[in-house]
């Protein structure tokens, strides 16, 4: 069976879509919890909601980014692995 390659073409508005969200995401999860680390009241369901969140946005956006560089043809050595021949 063949398998089909599904090429995604990422805009840089869409991908600078994805960092904004993700950098939300990733500032809203350690204001919580820097709050919590207080004496402040907090939830740790909802910690745990705003670090999946934040994990997921993260996801998304490498994603996005992989897909670009793809869709480019470029694509970066693996870290530590050995360099390409040039």
């Amino acid at each position: 069976m063949r398998e089909r390659s599904i090429m995604v073409v990422v805009s840089a508005e869409h991908l600078d879509d994805l960092a904004i969200q993700a950098r939300y995401a990733r500032e809203r999860y350690q204001l919580y919890k820097a709050r919590a680390l207080s004496s402040r009241p907090t939830s740790p369901q909802r910690l745990s909601e705003l670090q999946r969140a934040y994990e997921q946005a993260e996801a998304r956006l490498r994603f996005a980014q992989a897909e670009q560089q793809r869709s480019r043809g470029e694509r970066r050595p693996e870290q530590g692995g050995p360099p390409h021949p040039g």
